[in-house]
């Protein structure tokens, strides 16, 4: 099965808080059951980031089996900009997810409160 693109799931969910990056496929899974409430099963992406922020493990079921991502960033001090939040997890849209995986907040920037495109 070729691999889906991000518009195919019905939902992305990024892990809030660091993981032990030693789990594997059912470690996650199981993280995805008990502490998101979620199913591993549903055609959702689940992403998940170590202590250091500059890995991001992903999950997801694609109808016979799970299939595991994973990304590294190369260089010194280099991070992801994850969100800090007290729930398990957080669902996230496509261009967050781009965002995301391209060093930047998915956060509004502070101090700007609620500016859409039609306030300009």
């Amino acid at each position: 099965m070729l691999l889906k693109t991000i518009t195919e799931y019905d939902g992305i969910y990024i892990s809030c808080q660091a993981v032990d990056f030693r789990k594997n496929v059912d470690g996650l899974a199981h993280v995805v059951k008990q502490d998101f409430k979620l199913c591993p099963f549903a055609n959702y992406l689940f992403l998940f980031t170590n202590k250091s922020r500059n890995k991001i493990k992903g999950l997801c079921w694609d109808k016979n089996g799970f299939a595991m991502y994973y990304k590294r960033l190369d260089g010194e001090g280099g991070k992801f900009k994850w969100p800090k939040s007290p729930e398990a997890a957080r669902e996230i849209n496509a261009e967050q997810l781009r965002l995301l995986m391209s060093g930047l907040s998915v956060e509004p920037p502070r101090g700007f409160g609620d500016v859409s495109a039609r306030d300009f």
